[in-house]
């Protein structure tokens, strides 16, 4: 399969949010507290792609993974309960899903490797991101990965695990 990680446009809303919505699914029947209280929503979704942030992985002409990716905001970040390896610029992954039609295919971390790459070639080499406290599938991506944990972060009123991973300039 082709697949190509590429920037969203706001004609994909639709598909993108029936992803989003069945990762929100998929998060409940796990008995995950994450993205149960009215977030992520559509609107969500079309202020990342107005400002650039909105990313789909495409099968073809099939959208089949989304994920936001911002550079040096995320203004949660700035208050840790830890500490972040590095000080320098970062790039910011939230709300990565996939379309149930292709779970079980390492396509989350293929979607993490894409950013990776936009990070790489943005000459940033520090990627952020975090998760709920309960959401063991991204926690075991991030590990293998080799993403840290580096302590915790708030939004919206509830703590959630913070990773970073330093990029290397030979990718």
């Amino acid at each position: 399969m082709n697949y190509q990680f590429r920037k969203a446009e706001l004609s994909e809303i639709a598909p993108i949010w029936e992803i989003l919505q069945q990762a929100i699914r998929r998060r409940k029947e796990d008995g995950s507290t994450q993205w149960q209280d009215g977030y992520p929503n559509p609107d969500v979704v079309q202020k990342d792609i107005e400002k650039g942030e909105g990313f789909v992985l495409v099968a073809g002409d099939t959208i089949i993974g989304y994920s936001a990716v911002l550079i040096n905001d995320e203004p949660a970040y700035e208050k840790i309960e830890g500490n972040w390896l590095t000080n320098d610029d970062f790039v910011v992954l939230h709300r990565v899903a996939i379309s149930e039609q292709y779970l079980g295919k390492g396509l989350a971390k293929m979607i993490l490797k894409h950013i990776e790459y936009f990070a790489l070639s943005n000459n940033i080499y520090s990627i952020k991101a975090d998760t709920n406290f309960d959401n063991i599938a991204m926690m075991k991506i991030f590990e293998n990965l080799g993403y840290t944990y580096c302590g915790e972060v708030y939004f919206r009123g509830s703590s959630r695990k913070a990773y970073e991973k330093v990029l290397t300039k030979s990718f």
